[in-house]
């Protein structure tokens, strides 16, 4: 039987049908991404409020049952008819994908909801959504079910507020996974947009709580307090940090850096609020400059020029394309930099709004900040000189290190020698293949006998491991520990590495259960963050999740990670609980190899940790606090957090 193919086979989606058939086409994904997401376009919407002069304070809440509560003072959306689509203009906000007053440059100069396709996807993918607006002196209202409108616009009273208050609830049908909001990952947004948005007041609460916890994000400071946040704990210079900002062709550039006495670059970079993570024309124009500043500040600067450049005659005619000059990486060691953009009509790169491609943008910004920095260096020039000075030493490390890998090579630590202790697996597709970092011999060669041969591979690590937050790049790449791990990945560290090289797409940390373990997997995340941040952003880096008890009573037997399933497990033996065997694990050096293999390495049962970044600036300060060699921010880290611990005593 030939199946007919006509016309009639033919599906239209109507209205927001498309939405709830494909959403992870409008938001990303319909995990805790794609959830947050939904959050974020509504927010959207007051922060261009706010960007237009309209709106000064938003009220984010997170009320009981997985309902989120948007509200601003904007000026409402108004809720007059559509002179052609013949409904109210509140209703063709929240119904019609591509409807919204960001098309129209006289209301929005700039937004970061460029598709219009934000909150009508919120009400798509949501239960139900109710719109409250305040708008001339009267309070209106709507609702709505699966993006279908269940009632007209209707006016509920008078009022002599102004504003809009967006309510829903996600559907769980499409969030499958889960429909709960993190307070984290949604305070680390909002208070990236309030730092975005000096004078803007973001009141963020956590309504489910027996307690509602409320948390106000403000910051007249703008971006500079920005970086400063970002450089908490650190010893900075200049105290300030640098500030340019400029206006040309409707283009608002503003940037702030500081430098650390760290080595690595935590450059931010945003376009109308939104953070362009793959850079773009406006971080090159930004880049460029910085580069042309500092080298043309070195020619001027004898003595540091000399250092870098010993054999140097002025007199002699010399090829100056032979000299040594500062790259954009010596330059940016150590460096905290926020670069914001507002641009009417931004370009971007791809539906994930990441990668800015504006080609003027990159002339405005490098013209815009070598102008000021050189101004800048000219009135401050001992602390331009303390910059070039950081800078100088990077290239002579550069060189140092270059040196170091050189000589690596020649004693067989590339990727074909690999080191002595690494029990690889046969397989040599990284995809399939993974890698067990284990604590200490013993738990090794319980690991080596547990593993499949094939796809897993085991790296015995002992001694004391390197705190990498507190020492120069050089000394990682020599440090004895690390050197195995680098070589056991392939992929080079800092500015050498290459994703393209990972010969394991799972690096599992496999520490003991104890706070020694705790350490060493704190040590090895801070290495990763630090010089391979790449492979946790792809998500290649797990901890395992060893079994802390082996409860077993004649056939009864049960591996359990908490004292609350060991309770558990304990309870199902009812009256013979009290003649249960309970084993308690303090190393992985006690299990036997099969216990392993059962536990924590054969895929089918075992449970790993994804380790995961969802703010990186925030990632970055907490680590430089509690990795770092200034005792009173962790002290007042620990203070603070006390609550949230563990204790192993």
């Amino acid at each position: 039987m030939t199946s007919s193919y006509s016309a009639n086979n033919i599906t239209v989606l109507k209205g927001l049908e498309a939405v709830r058939k494909r959403p992870g086409m409008y938001i990303g994904s319909t995990g805790p991404d794609g959830l947050h997401h939904l959050v974020y376009e509504v927010v959207d919407n007051s922060i261009d409020e706010a960007m237009a002069g309209h709106c000064k304070k938003i009220i984010v809440a997170l009320e009981k049952d997985d309902i989120c509560r948007v509200e601003d003072d904007g000026r409402g959306i108004p809720v007059d008819i559509h002179p052609t689509e013949k409904v109210s203009a509140l209703e063709l906000v929240l119904t019609r994908l591509h409807a919204g007053g960001k098309f129209d440059k006289s209301n929005y100069k700039v937004s970061g909801g460029l598709h219009g396709v934000g909150v009508s996807c919120v009400n798509a993918l949501s239960v139900w959504l109710e719109a409250f607006v305040n708008r001339d002196g009267k309070r209106y209202t709507q609702r709505f079910e699966k993006g279908v409108p269940k009632t007209k616009v209707e006016c509920i009273g008078e009022t002599e507020l102004h504003g809009t208050t967006i309510r829903w609830k996600s559907d769980a049908s499409i969030f499958q996974e889960t429909t709960t909001y993190s307070f984290e990952v949604l305070s680390n947004r909002l208070r990236e947009l309030a730092f975005l948005n000096p004078g803007i007041v973001i009141i963020f609460r956590d309504e489910r709580l027996e307690t509602p916890k409320e948390l106000v994000l403000s910051f007249e400071g703008g971006i500079n307090e920005y970086t400063k946040f970002i450089n908490t704990g650190k010893k900075v210079i200049p105290e300030e940090p640098i500030f340019i900002s400029g206006e040309q062709n409707d283009i608002i550039t503003e940037l702030s850096m500081q430098y650390n006495e760290g080595f690595n670059e935590n450059v931010y970079s945003y376009v109308n609020d939104i953070n362009t993570r793959e850079g773009g024309t406006h971080l090159d124009g930004m880049k460029n400059a910085l580069t042309f500043v500092f080298n043309k500040s070195l020619e001027k600067n004898e003595k540091l020029f000399k250092k870098l450049n010993p054999k140097y005659n002025p007199k002699a005619k010399e090829n100056k394309e032979k000299l040594e000059k500062l790259t954009g990486e010596d330059i940016r060691t150590g460096l905290t930099a926020v670069l914001s953009v507002k641009v009417p009509e931004p370009q971007f790169e791809g539906q994930t709004k990441t990668k800015l491609g504006n080609t003027e943008v990159r002339t405005i910004v490098d013209a815009l900040v070598k102008e000021k920095l050189t101004l800048w260096c000219e009135q401050n020039p001992q602390v331009c000189n303390l910059i070039l000075e950081k800078a100088v030493n990077e290239a002579y490390g550069r060189i140092k290190a270059r040196k170091a890998i050189e000589a690596n090579r020649k004693n067989g630590m590339d990727s074909f020698g690999l080191p002595g202790k690494l029990a690889d697996c046969s397989s040599k597709n990284p995809e399939e293949c993974e890698v067990y970092i284990v604590e200490g011999d013993s738990a090794g060669g319980s690991a080596k006998q547990g593993r499949d041969p094939k796809t897993q591979a085991i790296l015995p690590l002992w001694g004391k491991m390197l705190n990498v937050e507190k020492v120069h790049p050089e000394k990682v790449i020599n440090n004895d520990k690390l050197q195995p791990v680098i070589a056991s990945l392939g992929t080079g560290i800092g500015k050498n590495f290459n994703i393209e090289k990972l010969r394991y797409h799972k690096i599992i940390i496999m520490a003991d259960a104890d706070v020694d373990g705790a350490h060493i997997s704190t040590l090895l995340m801070t290495f990763f963050f630090r010089f391979m941040p790449e492979l946790i952003e792809k998500g290649y880096v797990y901890i395992a999740m060893p079994p802390l008890y082996r409860v077993e009573y004649k056939k009864f037997k049960k591996f359990v990670f908490s004292d609350e399933e060991r309770d558990s497990a304990l309870a199902e033996l009812g009256e013979n609980r009290d003649k249960a065997t309970v084993q308690r694990y303090k190393g992985l050096g006690e299990m036997e190899w099969q216990e392993l293999k059962e536990t924590t390495m054969a895929p089918q049962n075992r449970k790993m940790k994804q380790v995961k970044i969802t703010d990186a600036a925030e990632a970055d300060q907490i680590f430089s606090v509690l990795m770092g060699e200034d005792v009173e921010p962790r002290r007042k880290f620990i203070e603070e957090n006390a609550v949230y611990a563990t204790l192993d005593v």
